[in-house]
């Protein structure tokens, strides 16, 4: 995944955290460790999604600088008809006829009411919304980095069943770089459950 120069990342060597912070500062410190004592693969992850990121590391320190500033400054797109400052994006909706009728009897249309609900529905999912996503990233994070490690599928499975207590009582053996990791991706999965 190309990285999200607005949010934060984390690397590891193995089991061991060598770098967190936003992207260019992960990627110097990688490139560092690399040159320095890379011995052990180098996996880089969104703190958010927990999506591995990957990063050029080629050249020296100002060319990946160079490189990762160019990702955060959007080069000139080209504009169209409609309205794309707005952020409009035109895509197909399949509804049964009696939802177009209802639709089309709505205060500004079949658009403006959608919109409505898409942001209402946002709204009153957005605890669970936020667990599962929490979840998905702890899960991804675990499978590409710790799924040989004892307690695996427990420790998913205590995740999955909101079990908090069972949850770190599996991964209590596990390195205690990953631990932590585990714990801040997964705070919202694990804070308001058992």
């Amino acid at each position: 995944m190309e990285p999200k120069m607005d949010r934060t990342c984390t690397a590891f060597a193995g089991t061991k955290q060598i770098a967190t912070g936003d992207v260019i500062e992960v990627a110097l410190k990688v490139k560092k460790y690399l040159k320095d004592d890379g011995k052990e693969n180098v996996l880089i992850f969104d703190d958010v999604t927990s999506a591995q990121v990957e990063l050029d590391l080629r050249g020296t320190t100002e060319a990946v600088t160079r490189r990762l500033e160019a990702l955060r400054e959007p080069g000139e797109k080209k504009t169209g008809p409609g309205r794309p400052k707005l952020g409009v994006v035109s895509k197909e909706v399949t509804l049964l006829p009696q939802h177009w009728e209802w639709l089309a009897l709505q205060p500004g249309g079949a658009s403006v009411t959608l919109r409505k609900l898409i942001e209402e529905a946002k709204k009153k999912n957005f605890t669970k919304d936020q667990i599962r996503q929490a979840q998905e990233a702890v899960y991804k994070f675990m499978h590409a980095i710790a799924g040989d490690l004892p307690n695996y599928e427990e420790a998913l499975r205590a995740m999955y069943a909101y079990d908090t207590k069972q949850f770190k009582k599996m991964i209590a053996d596990w390195p205690k770089d990953l631990q932590e990791h585990i714990l801040k991706v997964g705070r919202e999965a694990l804070a308001n459950v058992k």
